[in-house]
């Protein structure tokens, strides 16, 4: 029995990352053998197992073998004759092909290692095809590692379309879809998973309501980028810098602006109301992939508001109030925070205003600060009822009107 530390831990360790989980890979052993040593077997599909003091995983080797359409289509083969090469070949890319043994050497068996040196993301062999969810994986390394300085191989790109175009994707379940966008959002760089996937065409798969935006123009006079799909790239960026490691802001950066693909070609490149008829499309985007109700509740109100926020100066006292209201952020105040880091990312997510101030941001929390410290308690003399609940607003409505008075945003 021979056990290798694989995948990402080698991987990251070697480009000088702190440390994530450990996987092991199990060479010349039967789930027998594991179990008789402690382990505790958790694979349906093939053996896992979990070591029982750390609760790592460990892996038998195997091989794996298309069977049908998808990414679940395949027979897996796990036993002691599997090679650890074997098992590396089937793996997604070089980087994450590299295994390391017990005394620390190396096996980089697919040059991994040149890979990394090179900035390189690079397809292990052909059997990547066999599996359309590496396209998405791909486009989410890429979101995690283009700041590093990393590309994809042509080759590897040319492959990726070719799945495309085969129609492999289309047999994705949404979850899968999700939790790549999910922890693409994560990452320091998300435009670089949107770029990659629509660079292949599978954005107009995955996320055709956001694949629509390129191309449709904005005015240059609050849009210096012009392109909408450039604008939500930046916006998407920016969101992960305000808010690192934060998928919640993340999608609602990403989704804020859909609305502007159903913008009429005769008002372009204006788009007036397009925070209503963003609604819609970011209701079925929501849908199809089962994004958490948290995720579409914040978009939802990012899409609907995020122009009310950007001239807040504007509004009235009272419809402050009730922009508040409407966000439900009396029961739900991490909301009013939330919402501004995602409008200041679209405010700052614009070509080469990336630095300017969003006093916007500030203001609509202190606003929200003083009008939820009125509350029933300051009205013993009102009756519980509806006059109380007008007392509180007129309150509210005063509080607001007394703070803005008191200085300019």
């Amino acid at each position: 029995m021979q056990v290798y530390l694989v995948g990402g831990a080698v991987r990251d360790h070697l480009l000088g990352l702190p440390a994530g989980d450990r996987d092991f890979v199990v060479v010349g052993a039967t789930p027998e053998q594991m179990i008789a040593l402690g382990f505790r077997q958790v694979g349906r599909d093939f053996p896992v197992f979990l070591h029982p003091q750390t609760g790592e995983e460990y892996a038998l080797a195997r091989t794996e073998r298309k069977s049908g359409r998808g990414y679940t289509g395949f027979v897996v083969h796990a036993a002691p004759d599997v090679t650890l090469e074997e098992d590396l070949r089937r793996r997604d890319f070089t980087i994450n092909a590299i295994a390391q043994a017990e005394d620390g050497a190396l096996f980089d068996l697919f040059d991994g290692e040149r890979d990394l040196r090179d900035r390189v993301l690079r397809h292990v062999s052909t059997a990547f095809s066999e599996d359309p969810l590496r396209v998405l994986r791909a486009a989410r390394f890429m979101a995690r590692f283009a700041p590093l300085g990393f590309t994809i191989a042509s080759e590897t790109r040319s492959l990726m379309r070719e799945m495309v175009a085969s129609g492999e994707l289309e047999s994705l379940v949404s979850e899968r879809v999700w939790q790549e966008l999910s922890r693409a959002l994560r990452s320091a760089q998300p435009s670089a998973f949107l770029r990659t996937l629509r660079d292949c065409d599978a954005l107009r798969v995955v996320l055709p309501e956001v694949d629509t935006l390129y191309g449709v123009p904005q005015r240059v006079e609050f849009h210096p980028e012009i392109d909408t799909g450039r604008h939500i790239e930046l916006v998407c960026d920016m969101a992960a810098k305000l808010a690192p490691g934060d998928d919640l802001i993340g999608f609602a950066a990403l989704a804020h602006d859909l609305g502007k693909a159903l913008t009429p070609t005769d008002e372009l490149p204006k788009h007036v109301m397009h925070e209503q008829r963003g609604v819609k499309p970011l209701q079925a985007l929501s849908a199809r992939l089962k994004v958490p109700n948290e995720h579409r509740q914040l978009a939802e109100i990012a899409c609907r508001e995020h122009l009310n926020i950007h001239r807040l100066d504007e509004l009235r006292d009272e419809t402050v109030l009730k922009l508040f209201e409407r966000m439900d952020a009396f029961r739900k105040p991490e909301r009013v925070q939330q919402l501004a880091l995602v409008c200041e990312a679209d405010k700052r997510g614009r070509a080469g205003l990336e630095d300017q101030p969003y006093p916007q941001a500030a203001e609509l929390q202190r606003l929200f600060a003083i009008a939820r410290a009125v509350n029933a308690g300051m009205f013993a003399d009102v009756a519980p009822g509806p006059a109380l609940g007008e007392a509180i607003r007129k309150a509210r409505i005063s509080a607001i009107a007394a703070a803005r008075a008191t200085t300019d945003m």
